[in-house]
């Protein structure tokens, strides 16, 4: 009886004996959708928010389209919202806007919306990185993504940043977060002088010595901070002032003697009009009358001036704008020594624009 029973049992009575069967990703998010438009329709908002994060964990790109993962985040954010979770609210609604171009319209406005709601109560910090690949951590909080650019939401009060990356020395910062207002952040992570730990463990160790051997001792005060004026930017900087003062002051005078002429060329063109035998007109048709010659060759020379001074003019300022914009950048990242504590430049990109991002002490 026990073989013929074993043997008589289907397939189908096996699945039943073991329990339903296991559904795909893809139904499973379905449902959790539907449930969570139900849970949102009666007001259930945490009933809501739990059906729409489940549903966002399940929806791999496998079985899910970009809109659908974008909208599901949205209306994760949404619910958020209503729950007064600020923060993770901006968090989803602006995922799920960096794909705004698989969502329609309708969708794009509510999350639009609801994203100015969520960020009038959390700072947003826009965090810029060099190297890219650092590791970005935010209250203890590790940032998933490496990226050059960061747009972080963060609650109201002290926070504390902090990048670190292997070969470079750590970076931290604290900074006090406002609710509504944007707070940006350029973190650099200078080259690490322990690199070459590695080689110096291979050597063979030294006995320890005083400190006082290793180190001598220097009466002298400590050598200034090297000049803005040194190095070969510098040098550009004066050959910049040179050419700007010698090309300004050419084309100004050039200017001025184009004025001058063209006075003189009304001046003597008044005397040929008053001239009954002759008018100025006809110096233009013919000019190799000898009454015109003069008159001519004012015009010429009066011409050829004003387009030098004016050309001169224009070619000193962008010489003089390039030389001004050249105090307020580092030029270190072109050498082999380390950046000096003043001015960075570093290149911000947002989903709104890029631009760059100047910090520093003037």
């Amino acid at each position: 009886m026990l073989v013929a029973a074993t043997g008589l049992v289907s397939p189908a009575s096996a699945q039943n004996i073991a329990g339903t069967p296991r559904r795909s990703d893809e139904s499973t998010v379905k449902d959790l959708v539907r449930a969570g438009q139900r849970a949102r329709a009666a007001g259930k908002w945490t009933e809501a928010h739990d059906a729409y994060k489940r549903a966002l964990e399940a929806a791999e790109p496998s079985s899910t389209t970009e809109r659908e993962r974008a909208e599901i985040a949205g209306e994760l954010g949404l619910c958020a919202l209503r729950l007064r979770s600020y923060r993770d609210a901006a968090e989803h609604l602006a995922w799920s806007l960096e794909q705004r171009e698989a969502l329609p319209v309708a969708l794009q406005l509510r999350f639009e919306a609801g994203l100015r709601k969520a960020t009038a109560h959390v700072a947003t910090l826009l965090l810029a990185v060099d190297p890219p690949d650092a590791e970005v951590i935010v209250d203890g909080k590790l940032v998933g993504r490496k990226s050059r650019t960061h747009t972080l939401f963060v609650e109201a009060g002290e926070r504390m940043v902090r990048a670190g990356t292997p070969g470079r020395e750590e970076s931290l910062h604290m900074f006090t977060a406002i609710p509504g207002q944007e707070h940006k952040m350029v973190l650099q992570l200078a080259r690490s002088s322990g690199s070459t730990k590695e080689v110096a463990e291979g050597a063979p160790k030294e006995t320890p010595r005083a400190l006082s051997a290793t180190l001598p001792v220097r009466s002298q005060a400590p050598s200034p901070p090297p000049s803005p004026w040194a190095s070969w930017p510098g040098t550009l900087r004066i050959a910049g002032i040179a050419v700007t003062t010698a090309t300004v002051s050419v084309g100004s005078l050039l200017m001025i003697r184009a004025s001058t002429l063209d006075g003189d060329l009304s001046e003597r063109r008044d005397g040929l009009a008053r001239d009954p035998t002759t008018s100025a007109s006809m110096c233009w048709q013919a000019p190799q009358r000898s009454a015109c010659a003069e008159l001519l060759r004012l015009r010429d020379e009066r011409n050829l001036s004003g387009v030098a001074g004016t050309v001169l003019v224009i070619t000193g300022g962008v010489v003089g704008a390039a030389t001004a914009a050249s105090f307020f950048t580092d030029f270190s990242f072109l050498g082999r020594t380390p950046a000096q504590e003043r001015i960075h430049v570093s290149p911000v990109v947002t989903g709104h624009g890029m631009g760059v991002e100047i910090g520093g002490l003037w």
